[in-house]
């Protein structure tokens, strides 16, 4: 890959990146969250056509334009995205061969189907039965079965992005396995990363890029490729994002927290034998700002949601506690009770409705101070809504925008909205900046910063280092469901958040 250039509204993704993958490799691609690596690989796998980006891709030598997915594959390249794309309520047979099925005259040859998967299953070491439904099998073996279906396409380059982040050790080990048993094959891997030690067991190469741009490509057999050099390699950059002066927490820390969670495990809701949080222990006091700190798959998302009023996960135990009293947090209804209130990191989702108002949304979660006798008094609901409009910045003419109109920054100035109108005593911030401009970051960086002026408890996770290092009093960082860490804000650095954010604890 030669000079890509890919350019969103607003957002230049990738400037000038350089790739260059050796036949028969396993090269790792690494990088922070939101470095340009998983849209790097969408370029060469045709998600992002060819002429909606500058540069160009060779294959074997050969000048590449890729109008889509399929035009990709053809050539061998296949690409197994984070998120799983297989449909849970179908067989695997029927999985492997999805798109790609073995039919005459537009009628599927059965035997043929369950024969062919069954020797892909095999070969990936699964020993289901062809006609098991996905929806039966754990994560680990949903991802052997993507590369199952890879394998059916007559593989040569295989994209893996973040094949293990949410797999557990043992998953994460078989399927380490099965690419180098592709490698021995003649199969070349691309595997896109956090998990250094991952990197040092499978992979030949590795490729770092930053904020858009290749830094540079090491071999990490070499003697000097280690993880303090790659860590260096992926956060080693000044920070020169702008913040808000704060003035850093000096309340009384014998005072009993605002929030604490005690030895907090939660299950996956449908692989129940794995623990996606496992054991954590973390509090935060009114008028502080506490970030947690973790990689794709290591937890933060899924804590924040099993807190709060367990929007997440099965089996789950342990202790919550506001102000040193035991609270009962079962549902969501309970956990704003208590003053409990969680901004989503996917607000399109789970924070909005965006076919409704500006007003109707800041309202949402507390209707009842908009409401006489049950029913919702609209001038109150439109004054209320107006004076955070007004308060927030939030840039539309009216409360009575749709909010799927507005921008992501004011979107999320309308979430914020939401629940500070709610008027909690705990805030759980999941990634409140994602895909907002830095003008917009700024902005709610200041409301973030004011809020816990104002003694509210702030609970700050976020993808992105320098966010933390610039918001945060204390940072706690996770891996792999658990704690590994718990830094004060004068010893946090990228690279000692990085080293915990990597660390194995199991």
């Amino acid at each position: 890959m030669r000079s890509i250039v890919k350019t969103f509204p607003g957002v230049k993704a990738l400037s000038d990146v350089t790739l260059t993958v050796a036949r028969g490799e396993v090269h790792a691609v690494c990088g922070e969250n939101g470095a340009g690596k998983s849209t790097l690989m969408k370029v060469l796998s045709g998600v992002h056509p060819h002429g909606s980006y500058e540069g160009d891709i060779l294959f074997d030598g050969e000048h590449c334009a890729f109008k889509d997915i399929r035009a990709s594959e053809a050539h061998g390249i296949v690409i197994i995205h984070q998120e799983l794309a297989l449909v849970p309520y179908l067989s695997l047979a029927e999985n492997i061969f999805l798109g790609n099925e073995h039919a005459r005259r537009g009628i599927i040859s059965w035997n043929e189907t369950l024969k062919h998967a069954s020797a892909l299953l095999k070969r990936v070491g699964l020993r289901e039965h062809p006609q098991t439904r996905v929806a039966d099998i754990g994560v680990g073996k949903q991802q052997l079965v993507e590369i199952a279906k890879a394998l059916s396409k007559e593989v040569k380059l295989l994209i893996l992005d973040e094949p293990t982040a949410a797999l557990n050790d043992e998953d994460s080990a078989q399927l380490l396995d099965l690419i180098l048993e592709l490698k021995e094959q003649g199969i070349t891997s691309i595997i896109i990363s956090h998990k250094l030690n991952e990197i040092a067991a499978v992979a030949d190469s590795v490729t770092i890029i930053r904020d858009g741009r290749t830094i540079e490509t090491l071999d990490v057999k070499a003697a000097g490729t280690t993880e303090e050099r790659i860590i260096r390699g992926m956060v080693g950059r000044d920070l020169d994002h702008r913040f808000p002066e704060r003035t850093p927490y000096e309340g009384d820390p014998g005072a009993h927290p605002a929030l604490e969670v005690r030895d907090w495990t939660v299950h996956h809701p449908i692989d129940q034998q794995r623990k996606v949080v496992d054991g954590v222990s973390v509090h935060v006091r009114r008028g502080e700002i506490v970030g947690i700190a973790g990689l794709m798959g290591a937890g933060r998302t899924e804590l924040a949601m099993s807190v709060f009023g367990r929007s997440y996960g099965r089996n789950i135990s342990g202790t919550v506690l506001k102000d040193g009293k035991e609270i009962r947090t079962k549902t969501v209804p309970e956990a704003i009770g208590h003053g409990i209130a969680y901004v989503t990191e996917d607000r399109k989702h789970y924070g909005l409705n965006l076919i409704d108002t500006i007003g109707r949304n800041i309202t949402l979660s507390a209707l009842p101070k908009v409401a006489k006798r049950g029913i919702v008094d609209g001038h109150e609901e439109t004054r209320v809504a107006e004076s955070y409009r007004r308060s927030m910045n939030i840039k539309a003419p009216t409360v009575f925008e749709q909010v799927g109109r507005l921008s992501g920054g004011n979107q999320q100035k309308v979430v914020l909205s939401k629940w500070i109108f709610a008027g909690p005593d705990v805030l759980i911030l999941d990634e409140p900046t994602r895909g907002i401009d830095v003008g917009a970051k700024f902005e709610i960086y200041s409301v973030i910063d004011r809020l816990a002026a104002e003694g509210k408890a702030v609970i700050f996770i976020s993808s992105e280092l320098p966010e933390l290092l610039g918001m945060c009093d204390r940072v706690y960082t996770m891996s792999a469901g658990r704690l590994t860490g718990e830094i004060a804000r004068a010893d946090a650095t990228q690279e000692v958040l990085m080293r915990h954010m990597t660390m194995d604890k199991r």
